[in-house]
């Protein structure tokens, strides 16, 4: 079954994971969802990811982070959509609740947190936010 928007799927299945509490979630993959999630597991958002090789494309199985009983993260969003892509110029970086949280950025040195981005000096595709 073929996707329109991958990234959508990958956060709706780390939100709904955290929801009922899930030690772990599988996910396809891909090398942009193998770059946001190094993102994420750098931030302290999730414990670990690693690549299971089962078919063509493989999974991430990304093991999810809990403080007690509830979930590191609080909330995550899509911003650029394969119909709205949302760009950011490096003088209006976004911040995520005024820095508590962390924006993706694809760039053209890669996909960064926008905290990597602004020490780059560089702008690029909003991707998602988390907080």
């Amino acid at each position: 079954m073929s996707l329109n928007d991958p990234i959508s799927n990958f956060l709706t299945n780390i939100r709904n994971a955290m929801l009922v509490q899930k030690e772990s979630v599988d996910v396809p993959a891909s090398i942009l969802i193998g770059k946001i999630l190094e993102i994420f597991k750098k931030d302290g958002y999730v414990e670990d990811f690693r690549l299971m090789k089962s078919n063509v494309q493989g999974t991430y199985k990304i093991y999810l982070k809990y403080v007690g009983k509830k979930p590191a993260v609080i909330g995550l969003k899509r911003i650029s959509k394969p119909g709205l892509r949302v760009f950011s110029t490096k003088k209006s970086l976004p911040k995520v609740i005024n820095g508590l949280g962390t924006a993706v950025i694809s760039t053209s040195k890669g996909v960064l947190s926008e905290r990597e981005a602004r020490k780059l000096n560089v702008g690029g595709e909003v991707l998602c936010y988390i907080w």
